[in-house]
Parts: C-alpha cells; sequence; structure tokens
C-alpha cells in the first residue's frame, strides 16, 4: 500500500512540474539590435506557448519623421501556434528587407530558448538560394549529356 502512495505522489508531482518547467523563450521589446536584453533575457512560456515568436521591423524613429534615420527594431516573445501563424501571415507582404523602405518581418521556432539568433536576412540563406539555383540549372543540363 505505501509503495503505491509513493508511485501515484510521483506521477503527480511529474504531471504538475512538466507543465511548470516548460518552454522558455528570449523576450525583449523594441530593442535596436539583438544583444544586451534580447539576448539575455528569458521568460518562462505559459501553458499553450509552444512557439518562440521574433519579429524584426526596419524604419526610422518611432515618430516615423521623414529623412530619420532607418534602424531595427526587435521584439521577441512566448506565442501559440495560432499566434505565430498570424504574425507571419500578417507581415509577409511587407517582409521585403529593403534598406530604403520600412518593413516588418516575423519568425517562429519551437523548442527551449530556439529564438536567440535572428535568421531573417542572414547571408546563409543567399548563399544557400544560389546552391539550389546552381543544382537546378546542372539538373537540367546533365541528362542532354547522357
Amino acid at each position: 500500500m505505501m509503495a503505491t502512495t509513493h508511485i501515484v505522489n510521483y506521477l503527480l508531482l511529474v504531471l504538475f512540474t512538466s507543465g511548470v518547467l516548460g518552454q522558455k523563450c528570449y523576450v525583449c521589446k523594441n530593442q535596436e539590435e539583438n544583444t544586451g536584453k534580447c539576448a539575455k533575457t528569458v521568460e518562462s512560456c505559459n501553458f499553450g506557448e509552444d512557439y518562440c515568436l521574433s519579429e524584426i521591423k526596419w524604419g526610422s524613429t518611432p515618430y516615423w519623421q521623414i529623412g530619420a534615420p532607418m534602424q531595427h527594431y526587435i521584439s521577441k516573445r512566448c506565442a501559440t501556434r495560432e499566434e505565430c501563424v498570424e504574425s507571419i501571415t500578417k507581415y509577409m507582404p511587407n517582409c521585403l528587407r529593403i534598406w530604403w523602405k520600412d518593413w516588418t518581418c516575423a519568425e517562429c521556432c519551437k523548442g527551449d530558448r530556439c529564438n536567440y539568433f535572428i535568421t531573417l536576412g542572414s547571408s546563409s540563406v543567399n548563399c544557400n538560394m544560389i546552391l539550389i539555383l546552381v543544382a537546378g540549372a546542372l539538373t537540367a543540363i546533365i541528362p542532354q549529356f547522357t
């Protein structure tokens, strides 16, 4: 009887602590760089928030003055799957990454502290696109020689 009580208590402990020890994401709001607060502040996500959402904005100061210097604004937080889909869908048409235009992009990842890096606009994405184009061209050319 005593062993059964210990097993039940252990199972309850595991059940309740699994929700408490859930996913963690880096959090910050409208920071100019992906350092400092964006790289050091970690928060435990609420129940149902299984993703980390990062939003990257490029534009002038928050007052949107003509001729004001352009800069990045980075925000990170925990999010649900629905919030991720909504943000990415909302910002996709404006995710142009053109230096002279205001734009906003969003990305989500799933995993503990997975939003440490901002991957949008990285040079490796451009290199991968070039490799894909070269591979496609070679695939079209090689059958002609055989």
